[in-house]
């Protein structure tokens, strides 16, 4: 337990570390955080205690609750009813985009369909948990800012019905299940993820913050993000959807809506930190080492059916020029999400397993990038509207 306590308290300083170079550089403090943890943990100096791979799961999921809780407040009627249409357009298109890169691509290659089409249906994916950092931490509040937080929100959604599908097929095609019931239970993690976030949400909407502001809905907010969260994997169903949901249902049903978001963004951000920190000692570098081409391809066609369907998707919303150009870099970042999806594809099909490392790989890659394009997409955009 005192090394549990000495960690985490390093670790947490080290946040301050990683504030202090970013203020002095324009490395966005995700990155900062992902190479410290890389250059502590066991592709570096190797000074963390193994312990940390039971730790990092639990907060993980608790930074993610929270992050998924945060994008659900950008869902009110009145957020739908200026952005709603942009939103859907982008991320369907950047969804869609870059699926039809990767399968498209790799199938040209020469690379089986299950595998082609797995890894097609991972590639939309992207990191909220960056992408929220990245714009609060350089306090971005204009359009591009909102819009970017609701596409976030809005493509694991889809990436999870196209994966659902995928390994429905892959699972029948290789012979390791029955194609309707992988097709079910993609059904119940989304459908029931959706029933669960609602029915959390009423109550939370009518409950919490009447009592008084402060500490009280303090506790009352994190209470119902956790009991979200356990539930969903006592479900067996996305506990991130179940957040985002849970959250569009109070800041639309609350009036004093406000309250439980800013007391989970008072005590969001050590979580984050931690995140990212056991995020960056959890890559393996030496996977670049076995790259092989089938990575080399995969980055590179998640690269250009990000920044093909990102202008497209921009332009049909009718975003300005300087947007359609730099809407698809914002949104490079990938992470636990499609990890994820790559652990259940390897674990459930074996036959499919080369997945898994490719997506290892581009998670380095991606999530030590991403962040850094995701900035300078902010930066300039912004700039630009003025």
């Amino acid at each position: 337990m005192a090394l549990f306590f000495i960690t985490i308290g390093a670790l947490l300083l080290v946040g301050l570390l990683a504030d202090a170079i970013g203020s002095r550089t324009r490395l966005p403090r995700v990155t900062l955080l992902l190479l410290i943890g890389l250059a502590i943990g066991p592709a570096g100096l190797d000074l963390l205690p193994e312990e940390r791979e039971v730790w990092f799961p639990t907060l993980a999921d608790i930074a993610l609750l929270m992050v998924g809780f945060l994008l659900g407040g950008e869902f009110s009627l009145s957020s739908l009813r200026e952005r709603g249409k942009a939103v859907l357009l982008v991320s369907l298109a950047v969804t869609v985009g870059t699926a039809l890169a990767v399968a498209a691509g790799l199938l040209a290659l020469g690379i089986d369909l299950p595998v082609a089409l797995l890894l097609a249906a991972i590639a939309p994916a992207t990191a909220p948990a960056a992408c929220m950092d990245v714009i609060k931490e350089m306090g971005a509040r204009g359009p591009f800012a909102k819009l970017l937080l609701g596409v976030v929100a809005v493509d694991d959604v889809w990436g999870l019905m196209l994966f659902s599908i995928a390994l429905a097929y892959a699972g029948a095609a290789t012979g390791a299940g029955g194609e309707g019931e992988v097709l079910l239970h993609g059904l119940w993690e989304l459908g029931g993820a959706a029933a669960l976030g609602i029915a959390l949400g009423v109550p939370m909407a009518l409950v919490t913050g009447r009592i008084r502001s402060g500490e009280p809905t303090r506790e009352e907010a994190l209470g119902m993000v956790l009991l979200c969260g356990g539930l969903a994997l006592w479900m067996d169903v996305s506990f991130l959807l179940a957040s985002v949901v849970m959250g569009a249902v109070v800041v639309n049903l609350a009036k004093h809506h406000e309250r439980p978001f800013h007391e989970i963004e008072d005590i969001e951000r050590p979580f984050l930190v931690l995140f990212f920190v056991l995020s960056g000692a959890s890559l393996h570098l030496d996977a670049l080492a076995t790259i092989g081409w089938l990575g080399v391809a995969y980055i590179l066609l998640r690269v250009v059916g990000r920044l093909v369907g990102g202008w497209l998707g921009a332009a049909a919303a009718g975003l300005p020029g300087i947007a359609r150009r730099w809407m698809g870099p914002a949104l490079l970042p990938q992470a636990g999400v499609a990890l994820g999806m790559a652990l259940v594809a390897a674990s459930r099909i074996p036959e499919v397993a080369s997945v898994l490392p490719v997506i290892v790989l581009s998670t380095v890659i991606f999530e030590l990038v991403g962040p850094v394009l995701t900035r300078a997409a902010l930066r300039r955009v912004e700039a630009a509207s003025g």
